[in-house]
């Protein structure tokens, strides 16, 4: 893999000069993970970040009972698994790739850290990153609290269109590679329920669904 034409596609890293490039370079392992692998489990040193360069990857815990939940899933030239830079000791999630075969990075918590000390731009980027993140995680939390199972659907329907959906016509395909069990994990409810909620969906004609993609027919009167 040629990192010196990967990395400037991460977007956090765009303010890295040339030089710094290199010595990022210098410093980064890449990997390769296999369908339902691990890239990394709870309580697990945090002694290192990941780049995700190819594949889908979902970061998660499990409950005391053993069930799955999934805080987030990750998509290419993305950062996760960076909160050793804020000084996790321990990761408190897992990593676990969703495809055949996910390709990512490995830098070291304390040479990305010498980065940051040598670019404020960099810091800053990072920063905000993390910041986004905790809002992400609350806006999570406050729907599983306040928001009943069809909206928190509905709700990670018409994110995954924003993010990846692609316009056919009036309509947008999301191409997504989820179980209805991961889709479950993610909203907070049961695989059955979501199910009978999809279908609901597919009979008042509002989307369409297959084993790896969903169409959603009109985004306005989705909800």
């Amino acid at each position: 893999m040629d990192l010196l034409s990967v990395l400037p596609r991460f977007p956090i890293l765009s303010s890295l000069s040339p030089a710094e490039l290199q010595d990022l370079v210098k410093v980064t392992e890449v990997h390769t993970a296999y369908k339902h692998g691990f890239i990394y489990l709870a309580d697990e040193p945090s002694d290192y970040l990941c780049l995700l360069v190819q594949g889908t990857i979902k970061i998660g815990i499990y409950s005391p009972d053993g069930r799955e939940i999934i805080k987030s899933i990750q998509h290419p030239y993305t950062m996760f698994g960076e909160l050793g830079i804020t000084g996790e000791g321990r990761r408190a999630e897992f990593a676990c790739a969703m495809n055949q075969e996910v390709k990512y990075c490995l830098v070291r918590v304390e040479d990305f850290k010498r980065l940051l000390q040598q670019n404020f731009s960099l810091a800053q980027d990072v920063m905000l990153y993390l910041g986004e993140r905790l809002r992400k995680a609350e806006h999570q939390w406050e729907s599983l609290i306040l928001k009943d199972v069809r909206t928190r659907i509905v709700e990670f329907l018409k994110e995954s269109a924003d993010k990846r959906g692609r316009q056919v016509g009036f309509e947008t395909l999301v191409k997504h590679g989820l179980t209805q069990q991961d889709i479950a994990n993610l909203v907070g409810a049961s695989r059955q329920t979501v199910t009978a909620i999809l279908n609901e969906l597919r009979k008042s004609n509002l989307i369409h669904f297959n084993r790896n993609s969903i169409l959603i027919r009109d985004m306005d009167k989705l909800n």
